[in-house]
């Protein structure tokens, strides 16, 4: 009898977390998803694959040598949105078809939606130096804000940081490599707007620009500068502008440089070469 006293709240806990809860719906579906995954990834030879290339001798010789692809960005966004729930129910609808690794609520609670290792939905069209695909090479973190009067709580700038530093050791992502969704779809975007950065770049998360500020040289180019950097310059003042929401954060809607920006710009430029 006392052994089934001590096992009874354990098989209740696993009969909890099998059977119902408020998102039983969608594990569901979040795991059905991963096991067809997993039977794609087990497959050797690979289906399709093989067959696919015009050629007359093919053959599949499996190596021992392989593992698996890992994140090299963090893109950042906010929800724009009016809480977490309506984030995580938006991050539900399948026909929206848009998702985040992770979500970081007003109260810091992080909450994670999807595997670090799997592809998010969040980046869309655009383009960071000569990766046009960051949905490919990110993780994705939303953070609970609606985009243009919500403060930026202490709570939850300090859980992004913790969630911050956990993705940037396990997966040894460059100090350059944590931008914004502004930054990749310049033509589209603007989020994170308002934003900390200077508070990400001194722990190491981003870069941002000196104290002391240089005069740029006479034959400085402001657009090659915002190549290095990694902007899309195709539409230079959409770029122009994604880079003010990120480091000057006033005057954002217009595409002109003080003197100041320029400087500014300078100093970031400097940073990636």
């Amino acid at each position: 009898m006392r052994r089934i006293h001590y096992a009874l709240p354990a098989l209740l806990l696993l009969m909890a977390s099998c059977g119902g809860g408020k998102y039983a719906a969608t594990e569901k579906i979040y795991k059905e998803k991963a096991k067809n995954f997993a039977k794609q990834y087990e497959q050797a030879p690979v289906e399709g694959q093989l067959e696919k290339i015009l050629a007359t001798d093919k053959a599949w010789i499996a190596t021992t040598n392989f593992g698996i692809r890992k994140p090299n960005y963090v893109m950042i966004h906010h929800t724009a949105q009016d809480s977490l729930a309506q984030t995580v129910k938006t991050f539900h609808n399948e026909k929206v078809g848009v998702s985040s690794h992770y979500v970081v609520g007003r109260d810091g609670k992080i909450v994670q939606m999807l595997n670090d290792l799997y592809r998010g939905h969040h980046a869309g069209l655009g383009r960071w130096g000569n990766d046009t695909d960051l949905n490919s090479s990110s993780i994705g973190i939303e953070l609970d804000n609606n985009g243009t009067t919500d403060p930026w709580s202490d709570a939850q700038i300090g859980a992004l940081l913790s969630l911050l530093q956990y993705l940037k050791d396990t997966y040894k992502i460059p100090q350059a490599n944590f931008i914004g969704h502004m930054d990749y779809a310049p033509t589209r975007k603007n989020d994170p707007s308002r934003f900390p950065w200077k508070t990400l770049a001194d722990r190491g998360f981003g870069f941002w620009y000196d104290d002391v500020l240089e005069t740029p040289p006479a034959n400085f180019d402001p657009k090659l500068a915002l190549r290095v950097i990694g902007y899309d310059v195709k539409n230079v003042n959409a770029a122009i502008k994604a880079f003010k929401i990120h480091y000057i954060q006033r005057d954002t809607t217009s595409a002109s440089l003080t003197p100041q920006d320029l400087k500014i710009l300078y100093s970031i430029f400097k940073k990636y070469l």
